[in-house]
């Protein structure tokens, strides 16, 4: 096993076939930058590939290029969006399993899990994870947090409802059997460069420092 991996997050493929909320496209890449990254991947144990939101393009792009190279994924679905155009449904997530791919939670509706009440609360990290799993035949205990927001209270709430492994969106290399791993999320502008640096891990001390900062303080904040 590596001593550290990187996990490389992608939402959407190519055109998308719903209406965006403001500022999504911004994580949408194109078909060729999707299979930079995936050319990238093939080889390497210390890299892992996942998916949010449950769009379309996972299904339809994303998952025969991931079996062309002989590649897994985890893909993190909305159990509140099965079947909304532009979406995964049901049957699309049964071709995912059959395919060999993992599923996991990413709540019922991609709301930001800092901001939410106790009922929406229960419906994200409870409800969701049990749907999916009555989808999937097994419990669901892997979770993505939509738009990497968090602090002590989310982080609280995952653990009361059974979640063993958590994925953010922090950047920076990840230790594999850390209950919290930080991603870093593809964008439109990724190019070969984007790649090569981010999959050898070379950020700057800086930059490094800064993400260490900041989960610490996503941690600690919403103490009381």
């Amino acid at each position: 096993m590596p001593t550290s991996v990187v996990n490389i997050n992608v939402h959407g493929i190519g055109s998308a076939t719903r209406t965006l909320d403001p500022g999504e496209e911004q994580v949408w890449v194109s078909v060729e930058q999707f299979e930079q990254v995936l050319d990238a991947a093939v080889g390497r144990d210390d890299v892992r590939i996942t998916f949010d939101d449950g769009n379309a393009s996972d299904l339809e792009i994303g998952l025969p290029r991931l079996l062309e190279r002989g590649l897994k994924a985890h893909f993190f679905v909305l159990a509140g969006e099965f079947g909304v155009p532009g979406r995964l449904d049901r049957d699309g997530v049964r071709e995912l399993l059959e395919a060999g791919m993992s599923v996991g939670s990413h709540g019922w509706a991609h709301r930001d899990w800092r901001r939410i009440t106790d009922a929406e609360a229960e419906q994200e990290m409870v409800d969701a994870p049990r749907v999916i799993g009555e989808l999937t035949g097994k419990p669901v205990t892997t979770v993505a947090i939509p738009f990497g927001s968090y602090d002590r209270i989310v982080l609280n709430r995952l653990r009361k409802a059974g979640m063993r492994l958590v994925y953010t969106s922090d950047g920076g290399k990840a230790r594999p059997d850390d209950w919290l791993q930080a991603r870093y999320s593809l964008h439109r502008d990724i190019d070969a460069e984007w790649v090569r640096t981010t999959f050898a891990g070379k950020a700057s001390p800086a930059v490094q420092a800064r993400r260490i900062v900041a989960r610490r303080v996503k941690r600690l904040r919403g103490a009381p």
